[in-house]
């Protein structure tokens, strides 16, 4: 085969700019030189190119994804402690963090239990593992979220800021307790929660099961509304542990000897 010309080369970096293919235009000269020393056919040339191009278009999209998303660092399914919860089943979660067969219809994902239990680690970890299947995901804080609707509602905007979410195929509301009783607030997130019914999936994480969201939802019959659009397609998980936090601060209290009863993630290697 000959050696392209400098014209040659320089033509078909335009070319390759043009049609925005970065990873080809930069890998393109060591590879064509592999398969003429190879001598691989034609197709697998253009094979190789194609592959690589495709793996990087990927990994900026997860990147992207990534810092979109907002998740909490070192939160994975790998560090999280399925012995030390039970009543979560590591072959459902698993199953979940795939995404398939609920992200597509709008159903929902609720974790229960107190507070240390693991919920916004398990949370996190299966927003991280969607999203690297190639999902879009965001992850708030409940009072965070609600605070930024409130402020679109009081500039006529609460419609186009709905809108915008639905970019994301999961929101995760973490620590849904800690929203106040304002009739404002509460109103925000119901009509989230309506914007998104069937639609759109939502992560819940709270402390309080449904029969004490009339804590946090202080209109009997928006808090059942509420309750019927989550649970209507809803996967629900009670993760009723100890405490990890106060596991392990007893256990430094008492001193070493005693192995810790763990609730929420294993340490990182």
């Amino acid at each position: 085969m000959k050696t392209a010309s400098a014209a040659d080369v320089a033509r078909l970096a335009v070319m390759l700019g043009d049609l925005r293919l970065p990873t080809i235009k930069a890998v393109w000269p060591s590879f064509a030189e592999k398969a003429d020393t190879e001598g691989w056919p034609a197709a697998r040339f253009l094979s190789a190119l194609a592959e690589h191009e495709l793996a990087e278009r990927d990994r900026r999209r997860i990147e992207r994804h990534l810092a979109e998303a907002r998740l909490p660092p070192g939160k994975t399914l790998d560090t999280f402690d399925f012995e030390a919860v039970p009543s979560v089943s590591k072959a459902q979660v698993m199953a979940i963090a795939a995404g398939d067969a609920w992200l597509g219809t709008g159903a929902n994902l609720l974790l229960f239990g107190p507070p240390g239990g693991g919920k916004s680690h398990l949370a996190a970890a299966i927003g991280l593992a969607l999203i690297e299947s190639g999902w879009k995901v965001l992850f708030t804080r409940t009072t965070d979220l609600v605070q930024k609707l409130q402020i679109a509602r009081r500039d006529l905007t609460l419609e186009a800021a709905l809108a915008r979410l639905d970019r994301f195929d999961l929101l995760i509301l973490d620590d849904l307790a800690y929203v106040t009783k304002d009739q404002a607030e509460t109103s925000v997130l119901f009509e989230l929660i309506g914007a998104r019914y069937e639609r759109r999936s939502i992560l819940i994480t709270a402390n309080q099961p449904f029969g004490e969201w009339g804590k946090v939802i202080p209109d009997p019959a928006m808090t059942l509304a509420a309750v019927d659009r989550l649970v209507h397609h809803a996967t629900i998980f009670e993760m009723n542990v100890e405490s990890y936090r106060r596991r392990a601060a007893l256990d430094r209290k008492r001193g070493p000897g005693r192995p810790p009863t763990r609730a929420t993630t294993k340490t990182a290697p």
